[in-house]
């Protein structure tokens, strides 16, 4: 037997093969232990499975109960989530005298003295006042507004100021800036306006512009001091759901401890989180579009499909908040247990990402849209509709105009958040039109306007600019106050504190020199929560008290002539051999010949194009007869033609699609080669929108520079601007007008490292070709005019060397942000300036130390004025669109430099020409213009325009789209 076994194999796992050879025994089951026992211990078994916990949580031991009380906490924690979600808005009640405090207000830094202005003029936010009003500002807030001399103060003590009779209108509120996130000097390491992070993509609704905020940025004062006491901070708009916003007052270190906290400068500082209002910042069109390479329908799709998952989320939040509230009521602990241990599926409580989304759903937050073609905003109008939210305003938004109703027809009374004449720069802003607002309004849809502040361009400090802009293209007076106090105020529903002067209110009001919507209008004290923020050394220091004392009274805005008078006139007048009485002359800036008129309604005669008779009626009788067209005029003024350093005229229609440009020279080293020297003459087209704005601003001849980003600006060209022109009959007056290099920071190049390289370019180009027969020797020897453009005062410094080293160049700086600290030596150096900076900003490194301008320092005219600097001044941006206003930036300048209305006009007509060498171009006879109205105040209208050199009437009532 032993033997046997020893000699079998053992098997592998699972090989059968001996069990089938020796099958093993069959025997019966006989288990070690009785049945009876077996199913005991089974009993038990189950009955701890299915009692014993139970059993815990039902006991008294301590971890029992805290983990029981654990459940209940996260059960009500849930349901206090559930009621939020649930939770509208806060609706305030009407505001009234005493009805409320200020939230912001503290004892330690807050308005510690009660404040007593009288003899105001007050437009409260709907209207002009008829009679002058006392106001009383107390503890942060407007106590009363009484009629003169009705009431006092019942304080003991309290400051008092006597206005006179000048203007108060509400603190402005801008409802579309980015200071603060994006501070001050700009610079990479500050800009935190726009999430492009590639984890979140172009949906991000989850961040927050608070997070963004600089609690220090220097803008804010400098806004402040323009009247804007609130201000919306929004995300930047390169995503299609870009975070979310925060209004703020514009008022740094008014905490009790006077530090840089964001928290202190929100508006709602004090108030409750859950009742503050929340603001989301979305984007439609080019900006997403631009960056994530979407076309339109992708953005709305990639919106759809966000927004349909946050309803998802919306709708699994209220089952939780449902089941939570019947377990709740049940009241029973396991249950409860159950409820919460089961996980996210139920507990759809917390969905941080789509919280902001979701609360757009519920009405929570106000949907503010950066949208400026029509498509888009339809499109956005659908998307609002689908998803059952309510748009607050559109911003930007030009192309509104042309569908007022379509806007009006979507019910929720959406704001329109535009500029008044910012436009062109790309696609989406070439339809800008001048007359928007006023369109807007005829159809009903609320106007206001905005600054939408990040660079010198668009510095929020001159919202009220925009409002008088609109007001000069027929806005009326009451509604282009409005669009910049009650209507962004009311669109953000904060209407109950800010936007109006009326008791019970914030005490937020400015003060203005002059009529809130005339040039150059200045504020002589902003009260923001009662506190004055300026100071009153400072503000008559910068020359802001004398410059509008006469000016109390609202721009007139001529009555408009019909068209069909306006066509029977221009028939007439573009007729080569016609001739033209214009009546009701004011006013004359032409020159010796024909000087300011004494008659108080002079006559002029114009026949063939030039000027046959301006005098009386009388004198002038002899020259017309019946066959004469005649047309009168109420308040006619007579100026030359203005000439235009434009930034990109007849070069460039729309900055950023390049089918639209002529190009740009680029930083390449053979753009220095003198051969290789580009000349704006061989670009250059003679029609484009911005010939539009300029005719209509009396600019008859415009000189441009080729388009650069380099340190090499070509040659600039001189062109007539009246569009009945081609380069074949006369379009181009001046081939070659300068020669032009750029110094600063943009023109940094591979072979151009520094600064310092490109002067010692410059140096060298000058001396290397003196002598010689080409572009670069001419400057050299100063037979064309060398203009750098330079804003850095250091840079500026250089250049004053250059001339002294190299006397015969004519050199001439274009720029100057910073010319005034180095006023004296450019005035010894006999280098003359044209100011394209004429209202700056230190927005950038290299400007810092530009001048802010009154109220709170001089103006840069004023500097150079004093110095004896020879200037002209310009208007720089992104496109040509702001070239109208070019009378009334040298209208502004000389209120404050203590210029004449004529040396205004020169500054932007026969300044320039001196300048740039083009006194002599037309021969005797100069391009003139006649206007309705004054040209030097908003609201003239140019009526005629003729060109001197051939005699042509260059334009006629002339209009911009």
């Amino acid at each position: 037997m032993a033997v046997f076994i020893n000699s079998v194999r053992m098997p592998e796992p699972g090989d059968t093969s001996l069990e089938k050879v020796h099958p093993r025994p069959r025997r019966p089951f006989r288990p070690k232990a009785p049945l009876s026992v077996l199913a005991l211990i089974a009993l038990v078994l189950v009955l701890q499975f299915l009692f014993l916990p139970q059993y815990i949580y039902q006991s008294d031991s301590p971890g029992a109960i805290k983990l029981s009380q654990h459940h209940l906490h996260k059960l009500e924690a849930g349901l206090q989530k559930c009621k939020e979600y649930n939770t509208p808005p806060v609706q305030y009640p009407v505001t009234r005298a005493g009805s409320r405090s200020n939230p912001r207000w503290n004892p330690e830094t807050g308005q510690k003295q009660t404040i007593f202005l009288k003899n105001a003029t007050l437009f409260d936010g709907e209207n002009i006042l008829r009679d002058a009003v006392d106001i009383v500002l107390k503890r942060g807030v407007i106590k009363s507004v009484t009629k003169s001399g009705s009431a006092i103060p019942e304080d003991p003590v309290f400051e008092e100021f006597d206005l006179e009779g000048q203007y108060i209108t509400p603190g402005l509120v801008d409802m579309h800036s980015h200071h603060l996130a994006f501070a001050w000097p700009l610079l990479g390491a500050t800009a935190d306006t726009n999430e492009k992070g590639l984890k979140t993509g172009p949906l991000t609704p989850q961040v927050r512009i608070v997070d963004s905020m600089k609690a220090y940025d220097i803008a804010t004062t400098i806004i402040a001091s323009g009247g804007v006491t609130t201000s919306l901070i929004l995300p930047g708009s390169v995503n299609i759901i870009g975070g979310e916003a925060a209004i703020v007052k514009n008022l740094l270190r008014s905490g009790e401890n006077s530090e840089e906290v964001v928290e202190e400068i929100l508006l709602e500082h004090g108030v409750p989180q859950n009742e503050r209002r929340r603001y989301m910042k979305m984007a439609c069109g080019e900006n997403p579009r631009r960056l994530y390479f979407h076309t339109r329908m992708g953005n709305s799709w990639l919106f759809r499909e966000h927004m349909e998952r946050a309803r998802e989320l919306m709708v699994k939040q209220d089952e939780w908040c449902l089941t939570a509230q019947a377990v709740k009521e049940q009241g029973d602990v396991e249950v409860t247990r159950a409820f919460i241990t089961s996980g996210p599926v139920n507990s759809a409580t917390d969905y941080l990402e789509y919280e902001s989304s979701i609360a757009i759903l519920r009405g929570q937050v106000g949907v503010n849209i950066h949208c400026y073609e029509t498509e888009d905003m339809e499109d956005m109008i659908k998307n609002s509709k689908e998803f059952g939210f309510r748009i607050q305003a559109f911003h930007h938004a030009l192309d509104a105009w042309e569908v007022p109703e379509m806007i009006k027809a979507s019910g929720e009374n959406i704001t329109i958040a535009t500029f008044s004449d910012f436009g062109f720069y790309k696609k989406e802003a070439y339809e800008a039109n001048l007359w928007a607002g006023k369109i807007l309004a005829k159809h009903g849809v609320p106007v206001a306007y905005k600054s939408d502040h990040v660079q010198e361009e668009t510095n929020a400090k001159y919202l009220l600019f925009q409002a008088a802009t609109a007001h000069a293209f027929d806005l009326p007076e009451d509604l282009a106050l409005q669009s910049v106090t009650s209507v962004p105020a009311r669109s953000l529903q904060i209407d109950h504190r800010v936007g109006y002067v009326r008791s019970g209110y914030d005490a937020d009001l400015v003060i203005w020199n002059s009529h809130p919507l005339t040039v150059g209008a200045t504020a002589l004290q902003v009260y923001i929560d009662g506190r004055g923020t300026l100071d009153p050394k400072v503000v008559e220091d910068s020359g802001a008290a004398n410059a509008g004392k006469s000016n109390l009274k609202a721009p007139i805005i001529p009555t408009v002539v019909t068209a069909e008078k306006i066509a029977q006139f221009c028939a007439e007048a573009e007729r080569p051999d016609s001739t033209l009485v214009v009546t009701g002359i004011q006013q004359s800036y032409l020159n010796e010949k024909y000087p300011s008129s004494t008659s108080p309604n002079a006559t002029l005669v114009i026949s063939k194009g030039r000027i046959l008779c301006f005098s009386s009626l009388l004198d002038c009788a002899p020259h017309t007869d019946s066959s004469t067209t005649t047309i009168n005029l109420e308040n006619g003024h007579v100026l030359p033609g203005l000439t235009a350093f434009s930034v990109s005229l007849g070069l460039s229609e729309i900055p950023v699609e390049a089918s639209s440009l002529d190009g740009s020279i680029g930083k390449s080293p053979s753009s220095l080669e003198a051969d290789n020297v580009v000349y704006a003459k061989y670009g250059v087209h003679l029609e484009g929108r911005g010939f539009g704005r300029a005719r209509i601003g009396g600019v008859t001849r415009a000189i441009t520079a080729p388009l650069s980003d380099g340190f090499a600006g070509g040659v600039s060209v001189g062109i007539k601007a009246s569009g009945n022109h081609t380069v074949f009959d006369g379009g181009i007056f001046k081939d070659d007008v300068a020669l032009h290099f750029h110094v600063g920071q943009g023109a940094k190049a591979d072979n151009l490292p520094t600064i310092s390289s490109e002067i010692q370019k410059l140096r060298q180009i000058l001396s290397d070709n003196k002598g010689k027969d080409n572009i670069y020797g001419q400057a050299a020897n100063g037979s064309i005019p060398l203009a750098v453009h330079a804003d850095n005062e250091y840079d500026i410094m250089q250049l004053i060397n250059v001339k002294k080293d190299f006397n015969t160049t004519d050199l001439v700086l274009l720029g100057g942000s910073s010319a005034h600290l180095v006023a004296n030596e450019l005035a010894s150096s006999n280098i003359p300036l044209i100011l394209t900076h004429p209202r700056p900003a230190p927005d950038t490194f290299p400007k810092l130390n530009s001048l802010p301008g009154p109220p709170l320092s001089r103006h840069p005219a004023t500097a150079l004025t004093e110095a004896g600097v020879k200037y002209a001044i310009a208007i720089t941006g992104e496109s040509d669109c702001h070239i109208h206003n070019l009378l009334i930036e040298a209208s502004w300048a000389a209120k404050f430099a203590g210029l004449t209305k004529g040396e205004a006009v020169g500054l932007v007509s026969w300044r320039v020409d001196e300048i740039l060498g083009l006194s002599g171009d037309g021969g005797d006879e100069k391009d003139f213009v006649v206007y309705e109205g004054d040209p030097l105040e908003f609201g003239a209208r140019v009526v005629l325009g003729v060109e001197g050199g051939d005699g042509r009437v260059g334009m006629c009532w002339p209009e911009s789209n």
